[in-house]
């Protein structure tokens, strides 16, 4: 049994807006569902419903992917908090020059300079039209081959509890662990990082952003949300009501979600 991630849940007041922005911003265009099967909209065209818009890849792009990690905007009616998210992306370039080229773009499509202690760094630190943070990285050569999305970063106390936890979460595979850092990738070695930085500060309101965890056809959804809560996972009341996901967190209290198969 194992799960693996498939979307980054991003929640907005104003879907369409949010999933635009970042429909342009990866290069990307917007899908909708429909029975589990998800049909490409167009490139950088999000305006599928007023509740989910989902950015994915262009060019006849199926989710979900054995690899591609995607962007899924909900709606939700509360703004974001002053507080920093504890999820984030970070995103690719290959040059200096693409590095100040997609910051000037972002800055058209209305992100704005975002300031979280990072003091002189070489990454560019942005938030999107809802405030929620990003990072435009520096050239880095690990990151060559990631797509758009370099990794999904998560603030915590302790990397190396986290990486136990998600290292038996998922089926990715661990590349490195410190007490200040952890990777994990895809087993195929494509596609973004999973990434785990030790940050001062606690986790004090619930977070923008989240993944979305999927069991693979032919695995129980409920044997596997079963498998996490003896991996330490907590169960999450939402107000969710009845639906076919399940809402839990993980032993610092970053919120996921395990869906149901399509």
């Amino acid at each position: 049994m194992a799960l693996r991630p498939v979307q980054v849940n991003l929640k907005a007041l104003d879907v369409s807006a949010v999933g635009r922005f970042w429909a342009e911003a990866l290069g990307w265009g917007s899908y909708s569902g429909g029975s589990g099967v998800i049909t490409y909209v167009g490139p950088g065209v999000t305006d599928v419903g007023p509740v989910v818009s989902g950015v994915g890849p262009v060019g006849g792009f199926v989710w979900p992917d054995p690899v591609v990690v995607c962007v899924d905007v909900v709606s939700v009616p509360e703004p974001k908090t002053a507080a920093k998210n504890r999820v984030h992306l970070d995103l690719a370039t290959t040059s200096a020059a693409h590095q100040a080229e997609l910051v000037a773009r972002l800055k058209d499509l209305g992100a704005r300079p975002a300031h979280v202690g990072q003091g002189n760094v070489p990454w560019t630190v942005l938030a999107d039209p809802e405030g929620n943070e990003f990072c435009v990285l520096e050239p880095r050569e690990i990151y060559r081959d990631t797509g758009p999305i370099a990794a999904v970063v998560v603030d915590c106390a302790d990397p190396r509890a986290m990486t136990r936890f998600w290292d038996g979460a998922m089926d990715w595979t661990l590349h490195e662990v410190t007490d200040d850092h952890a990777t994990l990738r895809s087993a195929k070695g494509a596609g973004p990082y999973l990434e785990f930085l030790r940050t001062p500060g606690a986790k004090t309101v619930p977070d923008r952003v989240h993944l979305d965890l999927l069991p693979y056809p032919g695995d129980d959804k409920e044997a596997e949300v079963a498998r996490l809560r003896a991996l330490g996972a907590t169960d999450l009341d939402l107000g969710q009501g009845d639906v076919p996901w399940t809402c839990l967190t993980d032993p610092e209290g970053h919120e996921f979600c395990v869906l149901a198969l399509p």
